[in-house]
């Protein structure tokens, strides 16, 4: 699958080195292509790297590693009209203080909202980037909890999660992003002002 990731930080890097390892074609869609730093990743991942626009106009599937501040500026400078768009961002406030948005409303929603025609999937925003290249842990599998409104982006999504090695799990449509966010904030709660370190991710327990 040819699969186009906006960003190539801590996330995306790691989505990508996931994804190439099984196989999958990967476009980085960054602001300076040419960058030396990016080097290395490309050649680990035999990946390539273009603008934003070029890398998600051939692609499948797009996933959005972007800083929240930045990305429904960015999603809003695409043409994301039928894409399966997998938005891995989380509205955190500055110090960790809460989430830009809550309630009534979600990052994953105003993504589709700036996102016109693109079939929204809120995913792999719940826990460290270091996990997607080894979520398997003693006590079990790290869960990926999913959600989305199109049951077609979300078969695709989940598959791409088995592929990295999840626990996939869809809670259902879109709207439950404003769940999936608010857990996201308690694993950086959690990692950080708790102390215990980026090691951790969350698990499904299920009685047989």
């Amino acid at each position: 699958m040819h699969i186009a990731i906006i960003g190539a930080g801590s996330v995306g890097a790691s989505l990508g080195r996931g994804w190439a390892r099984k196989g999958h074609a990967i476009t980085f869609g960054v602001r300076d292509a040419a960058s030396p730093e990016l080097a290395p990743l490309l050649e680990e991942t035999r990946a390539t790297a273009s603008s934003p626009g070029d890398a998600v106009r051939a692609a499948e599937v797009v996933v959005l590693a972007t800083p929240w501040r930045a990305t429904l500026e960015v999603v809003r400078g695409l043409d994301l009209a039928g894409k399966i768009v997998v938005d891995a961002t989380n509205p955190l406030a500055p110090n960790l203080a809460g989430l830009e948005l809550g309630g009534d409303s979600s990052g994953g929603e105003a993504v589709q909202k700036a996102a016109r025609g693109a079939r929204v999937v809120k995913c792999f925003n719940t826990t460290g980037a270091e996990n997607f290249l080894a979520p398997a842990f003693p006590g079990g599998t790290a869960v990926m909890f999913y959600c989305g409104d199109d049951a077609a982006a979300k078969a695709t999504v989940g598959a791409l999660g088995a592929d990295l090695g999840f626990d996939m799990v869809d809670i259902g449509p879109l709207s439950r992003s404003r769940l999936l966010e608010p857990l996201a904030l308690l694993w950086v709660t959690m990692a950080y002002p708790l102390g215990m370190g980026r090691g951790i991710a969350f698990g499904l327990l299920k009685k047989r």
